[in-house]
């Protein structure tokens, strides 16, 4: 098993052509470890969530190579690359993006069901539910637990997968204050457990405290890439 998880290898994005082209990427390298927890950090337009799409396979680089658990996914053609990223991938969003008519459990095992693998699914997420602090709520229907709990779900179907890294996109920024802070601790604290890679996209660094690496961008291009102690 590779020590590096994730190579972003001289990645550029360019969107439009001609006088109108724009490079939303230019010249970005950086190398992930299993387990490591990092920031993409950047003001708005900088292109972090960009560069979050683009390690998250949902969109491909204009130029440059993004190799996952040692394979270069350029080399995939869209129906491969599609079940790659659901078995290498697991993403949390803003929003935690739940099916309102299906149960908490229900919603944490759609990524399985998807892959096809749903042998055992059922008792691995009722106990990344109760991992969580959510195993009084399994039965419930999505709309009606609460911000912070919606979130909690969202990450433990990030996790369903065992994916080699979870990708977060401003994970605490639709909740209050004591949510984002259990959300962060938690994120952490998974990532501490099950030697989970985390990447998270954010503008609230400060919120993080310290982690093992910070990506920053700014107009399309890494200007620090500072390391951390691991002091989580």
């Amino acid at each position: 098993m590779p020590d590096s998880v994730l190579k972003i290898c001289n990645i550029e994005k360019i969107y439009g052509e001609g006088d109108t082209a724009v490079k939303a990427l230019q010249n970005i390298n950086f190398t992930v470890k299993r387990g490591e927890f990092i920031l993409i950090v950047g003001s708005s337009g900088s292109g972090k969530s960009t560069l979050l799409n683009m390690i998250g396979l949902l969109d491909r680089p204009t130029k440059g190579n993004i190799l996952v658990d040692g394979i270069d996914t350029s080399t995939l053609d869209d129906n491969h690359l599609s079940s790659f990223r659901n078995s290498k991938l697991g993403f949390i969003f803003q929003f935690s993006n739940l099916l309102s008519d299906l149960t908490v459990l229900e919603n944490v095992l759609l990524p399985r069901k998807i892959q096809g693998t749903m042998g055992g699914a059922i008792e691995e997420a009722r106990i990344l539910l109760k991992t969580v602090g959510l195993e009084t709520q399994m039965s419930k229907f999505a709309n009606k637990v609460s911000g912070g709990q919606a979130q909690r779900v969202a990450i433990t179907r990030a996790l369903i997968n065992k994916p080699t890294i979870v990708l977060a996109d401003e994970p605490t920024g639709n909740l209050d204050s004591i949510s984002a802070e259990t959300t962060v601790h938690l994120l952490k604290s998974l990532n501490r457990k099950l030697n989970q890679t985390f990447i998270i996209v954010t503008h609230d660094r400060p919120q993080f405290g310290e982690v093992d690496k910070i990506i920053t961008i700014k107009d399309g291009r890494i200007v620090e890439g500072e390391l951390e102690t691991s002091m989580i």
